[in-house]
C-alpha cells in the first residue's frame, strides 16, 4: 500500500505525465463510450491485465480490481472511451504477453481474446 501511494504521489507531482505512470484514461470526457472485454483463452490464470491508450508512452497500471483473476475461460469487461487502446495481459511471476493493438468503436463490444501465445 505504502509503494502504491508513492506512486500516486509520484504520479501528481508529475502532472502532465500522468499517462506514463497510468497509462491514460479509459474514459475520457465528450467522447462516446464502448464496451472492452478481456476473454482469457489461455491455459493460465491472469492476474493482470495492462490497458493504455495508443497515446500513453507506457502500458501504466494494472486494470483489473484488487484480488481479481481471469481464469481460463473466464471474461472480464471495462466501459472505455472509444479509441485506440495497447493491451498486454499476464500473472505475476509467470510473464507477460503482449495483445496487441486494438480500436475500439463507438458503441461496440470489443473482444480482445488472450492465448497467451507471443505472436
Amino acid at each position: 500500500m505504502k509503494k502504491m501511494l508513492l506512486i500516486m504521489a509520484g504520479a501528481a507531482a508529475l502532472g502532465g505525465c500522468e499517462s506514463l505512470i497510468t497509462g491514460g484514461d479509459l474514459i475520457r470526457e465528450g467522447l462516446p463510450t464502448a464496451t472492452l472485454v478481456f476473454q482469457n483463452s489461455s491455459t493460465q490464470p491472469i492476474d493482470t491485465v495492462l490497458i493504455s491508450t495508443c497515446e500513453a508512452s507506457s502500458y501504466g497500471l494494472d486494470r483489473l480490481p484488487e484480488g481479481v483473476t481471469v481464469y481460463p475461460g473466464q471474461r472480464h469487461r471495462w466501459t472505455v472511451s472509444a479509441g485506440c487502446y495497447d493491451v498486454m495481459a499476464g500473472a505475476v511471476g509467470v510473464g507477460s504477453t503482449p495483445g496487441g493493438r486494438i480500436n475500439v468503436r463507438p458503441g461496440e463490444t470489443f473482444t480482445v481474446l488472450f492465448d497467451g501465445k507471443d505472436d
